[in-house]
């Protein structure tokens, strides 16, 4: 009697929404050096072409390395600035109920729906010698617009929502229960925060900061109102190129902006490492 075979089995490949992953793959590559790798190319096709001499000599100018200190400075302070307080707010956010606490949430995304240009006149009415703050403190001989430190609250003011935004859910998630342990074990609350919280959320801590670290580096409509733009004091390094640009001048405009997208590349790797060495850091702990 001839033995009945067993049905074959037929597995079938999960249905998804996109095509395969050599179609998804390549309209990706396609998307990304259309929209990020061509112009960038282009960026450093347009400086090659002037001599070595002439980039070192518009890069070394004492113009344009004021102008770089400036943005990356301040840029860096900002950003470390909106480490420590965006930290704060995250944690009022998230651990303590208060009235009107969703419209203090909402408030903080404003700088991102805000025209960069209305908000740089709005601080500068504010910190001008004659408004509401900038009355205040001229008294005691501090000036904030048309300085440095008008580009550094400005820098500030844009930079505070991506720390908090990416903070907040990871500080959410954290089981709260880790803190009571601890707390039992005979932990202060200094010794858990310190402990327990930071390490779970110290990789948020430093992707936040490079996001407002990045979004201040290329700032240019909420800063130019309210830093001055004096060449060697408060000039960016966004506006020089611009004012290069309407001098015809574009291969000094685009030898800055190779410089400044190199540095910036480079400080962005290099927090992208300590956060890596964060991530596994915690995993291991």
């Amino acid at each position: 009697m001839t033995p009945i075979a067993a049905p074959r089995r037929r597995f079938l490949r999960p249905q998804s929404v996109l095509p395969g992953f050599g179609i998804t793959m390549g309209l990706t590559l396609t998307w990304l050096g259309l929209i990020v790798l061509l112009p960038l190319s282009a960026l450093f096709i347009k400086t090659s072409e002037i001599s070595l001499e002439r980039f070192i000599a518009i890069v070394t100018s004492t113009r344009t390395l004021h102008a770089l200190q400036i943005s990356f400075g301040l840029s860096l302070a900002a950003a470390a600035v909106n480490l420590v307080f965006g930290a704060i707010v995250v944690w009022v956010l998230v651990r303590y109920d208060f009235p009107f606490k969703k419209v203090v949430d909402a408030l903080i995304d404003i700088p991102f729906a805000l025209p960069t240009a209305v908000a740089g006149i709005a601080l500068t009415a504010l910190y001008a010698p004659n408004g509401w703050i900038g009355a205040l403190l001229a008294p005691l001989g501090i000036e904030v617009a048309f300085t440095p430190a008008g580009i550094l609250i400005a820098l500030i003011f844009i930079g505070l929502p991506f720390v908090v935004r990416t903070v907040e859910p990871v500080l959410a998630d954290l089981d709260r229960e880790l803190e009571e342990a601890a707390a039992s074990l005979g932990a202060s609350r200094p010794q858990a925060l310190w402990r327990v919280v930071l390490p779970s959320v110290w990789p948020a801590l430093l992707t936040g900061f490079a996001l407002a670290f990045a979004r201040a580096v290329g700032e240019y409509g909420s800063v130019i109102f309210i830093a001055g733009n004096l060449p060697g004091v408060s000039e960016i390094a966004p506006l020089l190129i611009v004012i290069r640009l309407e001098e015809f001048r574009y291969a000094d405009a685009t030898a800055i902006a190779c410089v400044m997208l190199v540095a910036s590349f480079v400080l962005l790797f290099v927090i992208n490492r300590l956060q890596r060495w964060a991530e596994t850091r915690g995993a291991k702990a």
